[in-house]
């Protein structure tokens, strides 16, 4: 996997840091007294020890941005849930239902290549708050129009195209964000808090939504709202870098030294310089499809997430069809979002344990035999298992991706990159979110199931066969 070599804080405003790369006692250039040669040959081969940047629980722009995302996830949480359940019981359109989320994705993967182009030119903070109060509007006009007797399913699908775009804006800052208030040796860490905290969120948000459903159908929404105001008050509250800086030339061979550490291909890259030569919206994706190695792993996260996609509406039409309410539905969904809780705790073992590449093909193909679960009997609680156990990779996949790749790209290129890669993970989604409710209109739930097991199971054969993606390793 090609790497560029560049620290994942070249222009951070780090809370607590401070001393870093001070000199010797004596040093400068100055002649030392007899007094302080002394003390200086007392003290010789000691250095200066660098100030320890401030524990994550104390540094309070990491929480508050942390609050803030938290709060966003969870509201997106509640209405992707909430939604396919509103319009399947207005039309009783599998299809309809699909429909949102299929929706929201195809403006996100659309829109993902301006936003990050948008995250590298212009102030972040100004775009995050731009895109959460677009959000927070159209939030707040569904239980608006259920209030005036004018909500429509045309209306819930304008809805879900306006969020999605805002997400293509918003979610590449919010991960700059985050790198830019912690220090460099603290940013793994980060990233698994942020990781527990985030799956948090995802456990409340469908047990929250279906609760909220049965009191009453603008409650959710009411609810969603609450959290995108909360979102943007931390994003107008929380200051932090809001352009990037240039990061300094790299030298040539730092590729080549990150190829070797991690067995990609050689010569696809020349140095975060180079790479941050590129300033066209597209250098992104050129920058990832660049790397053999990155295009397989492109490949896989497609599949697992095109299938993945259009798992969750067979799920819930099965648990609906054996009579489990909306909350019962709600929780049994939870289960994905408590085994990501209980991964996040095992990131660091199962990076020593396997390379990248054998961890990615691992996960995938654990949960070929789980997508059909749902088919064995104990309803909401054999769904719950077998989402909980898909979870418990995830937070390792997500870590590693911004080990190989976010924090290895040029700070100038970095938003590129991130909507460059979210772009391609969620490029398949709407199609399986859509295709799903297609395929349930002509078959039963139980048959889509198996269908869409036998598709990743297809998919995953390329990537496991390919020696270069097996043998990847970590950075050095």
């Amino acid at each position: 996997m090609t790497m560029t070599g560049v620290s994942p804080s070249t222009d951070q405003d780090t809370v607590g840091q401070g001393g870093v790369g001070q000199g010797r006692v004596g040093q400068g250039g100055t002649e030392l007294g007899a007094a302080e040669q002394d003390a200086a040959e007392q003290g010789a081969g000691q250095r200066p020890e660098p100030a320890q940047p401030v524990p994550l629980r104390r540094n309070l722009r990491f929480q508050l941005l942390w609050g803030g995302s938290a709060a966003s996830t969870l509201g997106l949480h509640v209405t992707d849930t909430a939604y396919p359940l509103l319009l399947l019981a207005m039309t009783g359109s599998s299809t309809l239902a699909g429909a949102f989320g299929a929706l929201q994705m195809a403006a996100s993967v659309l829109c993902g290549v301006h936003g990050g182009s948008v995250a590298d030119r212009y102030d972040r903070r100004r775009v995050l708050i731009a895109a959460d109060s677009v959000r927070l509007l159209a939030t707040l006009s569904v239980p608006l129009a259920m209030a005036l007797d004018a909500f429509s399913v045309a209306h819930a699908l304008l809805v879900a195209v306006v969020t999605g775009a805002t997400l293509a804006y918003s979610g590449p800052v919010r991960l700059l964000a985050v790198r830019s208030v912690v220090a460099p040796e603290q940013l793994r860490q980060a990233l698994a808090q942020d990781e527990a905290r985030m799956s948090g969120a995802g456990l409340a948000g469908p047990p929250l939504a279906g609760l909220l459903l049965g009191a009453g159908r603008a409650v959710p929404f009411l609810g969603a709202a609450l959290a995108s105001l909360l979102s943007l008050a931390t994003a107008c509250l929380v200051r932090f870098p809001g352009r990037a800086e240039p990061a300094a030339p790299a030298a040539a061979t730092t590729g080549t030294a990150a190829d070797e550490a991690t067995g990609a291909t050689s010569g696809t890259t020349t140095g975060a310089a180079a790479a941050a030569k590129d300033s066209g919206a597209l250098a992104g994706f050129r920058h990832l499809l660049a790397d053999r190695t990155l295009r397989s792993t492109l490949a896989v996260v497609f599949g697992i997430n095109l299938v993945g996609s259009a798992v969750v509406l067979p799920v819930i039409v099965v648990l609906r069809d054996q009579g489990v309410s909306s909350g019962g539905i709600g929780l049994a969904l939870a289960g994905e979002a408590v085994g990501a809780m209980a991964g996040a705790l095992l990131v660091a073992r199962l990076h020593r344990l396997a390379g990248p590449g054998a961890l990615l093909l691992a996960v995938a193909w654990f949960a070929v035999p789980l997508f059909l679960a749902p088919l064995l009997p104990g309803g909401a609680v054999t769904v719950f298992a077998a989402l909980f156990l898909m979870g418990l990779g995830v937070p390792a996949l997500r870590v590693m991706i911004d080990i190989l790749v976010f924090q290895q790209v040029a700070e100038e290129l970095r938003g590129r990159v991130i909507a460059a890669t979210m772009t391609l993970f969620t490029v398949g989604m709407p199609a399986g979110l859509f295709g799903s409710g297609v395929l349930l209109d002509h078959v039963a739930p139980g048959t889509a199931l198996a269908v869409l097991a036998l598709l990743l199971a297809l998919g995953l054969l390329p990537a496991t066969f390919d020696r270069t993606l097996r043998r990847a390793g970590w950075p050095a």
